[in-house]
């Protein structure tokens, strides 16, 4: 299992923009790379997914405003955010499954690492 720290979160009016980082121990490229997200009183939730491929996949409510990357040669995660809404409040963790496995899954449970979660609050 690998070791992630998330970082970049806080507060931003809607409309504004924010990029979390995930600083991950291991080797990222031996892992599918994924962005959740938890809201007060609800499900934890996929937000987009890079497959150690380089495929990436997003939920329907974040395309065209959220983007997922990584940087091989730092093994850190980023996703950057724009446009956002209220909707978007919550506290966003990073998560690692091993490559082996099958890739572009949304469904917490098949992810074997994650980290602490950052909080990021849009208000309206």
């Amino acid at each position: 299992q690998m070791v992630l720290v998330e970082s970049g979160g806080g507060s931003v009016q809607a409309g504004g923009s924010l990029r979390l980082s995930c600083a991950a121990s291991g080797d990222i490229l031996r892992y599918h790379m994924a962005w959740f997200r938890q809201a007060p009183g609800k499900e934890r939730e996929g937000v987009a997914v890079i497959d150690s491929d380089g495929t990436t996949s997003y939920r329907d409510s974040v395309r065209g405003r959220f983007t997922i990357s990584e940087d091989a040669g730092e093994n850190t995660l980023y996703l950057q955010m724009s446009s956002l809404k209220p909707d978007d409040t919550a506290v966003y963790f990073c998560a690692a499954r091993p490559a082996s496995w099958s890739g572009g899954t949304f469904v917490a449970a098949a992810y074997t690492s994650w980290g602490q979660g950052t909080r990021v609050t849009v208000s309206s």
